[in-house]
């Protein structure tokens, strides 16, 4: 397959067939996000994205199960480009049970609930949104793009569509000085998005990110470890969706945990105050990644 530039998806589409129909994110602002800056956003020509739909068909049609449309923010496709990219993954992969992609809050409040209703119906079942905090001071510090209410407005909006839901967390997004308020907010807003699935990452410093120059600067310092646990037992405890599969299985975290909120609060409870305790080991930080 033909692919430009680094390539990122969740940790759940790891045996997914990977799809790139964008070049890059739209908004590629985010202070902490390095993943797209060595790229200049584009939509892929149609007929080279159809092109590689084929030849993953024809060399290994039979096994996909799940496609992954990358790059950032794939939403932002119109919805030319989705009918024929749904059509031709639903001819190629006769097994097909699920298309997903990232989005942000703006490209789902771009679409109509019929328009989104229509991809849903064409194959589009997942979206993976990363609101990152629930924190609107946070949320404007890190340059996200869309506020608290959006980011319920744009779930809503989604799931009267049918559509299911994945939404990610970024644990020390708010820095040492807004801590608790990003994650007590951050709580809110899982609840208020109310996906099928949530997950919780770690921020990562990386060079060369405008969050890295804020820290060189003494504008931004990173929560220690028992920190990010901390904030991440505060989401837990105060989160309530109605039924959400939960994780932390990315490899930027230092505690993989997974189960289902609020199911199994009290023992992803305990399992965080084991890890504060100092009774459940961390991950080593050699095997902490993006």
């Amino acid at each position: 397959m033909r692919y430009e530039g680094r390539i990122y998806r969740p940790p759940s589409e790891a045996d997914s067939y990977i799809l790139q129909a964008t070049i890059g994110c739209s908004w590629n602002k985010c202070t902490y996000c390095d993943m797209y800056r060595d790229k200049e956003f584009a939509v892929r020509p149609l007929g080279h994205t159809l092109e590689d739909i084929a030849a993953a068909g024809a060399a290994h049609g039979e096994q996909v199960r799940k496609v992954f449309v990358a790059d950032g923010d794939a939403l932002i496709l119109d919805l030319e480009h989705w009918r024929a990219i749904l059509g031709a993954c639903r001819d190629a992969f006769p097994a097909l049970r699920r298309v997903s992609c990232y989005a942000m809050a703006t490209n789902v409040l771009d679409k109509t609930e019929a328009e989104l209703r229509e991809l849903r119906e064409l194959g589009l079942t997942l979206l993976y949104i990363g609101p990152e905090s629930g924190d609107d001071a946070t949320l404007k510090r890190i340059a996200k793009g869309s506020t608290f209410a959006e980011h319920v407005a744009a779930a809503d909006r989604a799931r009267a569509a049918g559509m299911t839901l994945s939404v990610i967390f970024l644990l020390g997004a708010g820095g040492v000085e807004r801590s608790d308020q990003h994650a007590r907010a951050s709580a809110e807003l899982l609840t208020a998005m109310d996906p099928r699935f949530a997950s919780a990452l770690t921020l990562t410093v990386v060079p060369g990110t405008p969050i890295a120059r804020a820290e060189e600067k003494g504008l931004y310092t990173a929560p220690d470890a028992a920190g990010a646990l901390r904030e991440l037992r505060t989401l837990v405890e105060h989160a309530a969706p109605t039924d959400a599969i939960f994780r932390t299985n990315h490899a930027s975290n230092r505690l993989p945990i997974a189960g289902r909120l609020p199911r199994d609060r009290e023992p992803i409870l305990a399992a965080i105050d084991g890890a504060l305790a100092g009774d459940v080991p961390l991950r080593p930080e050699w095997l902490r990644g993006l």
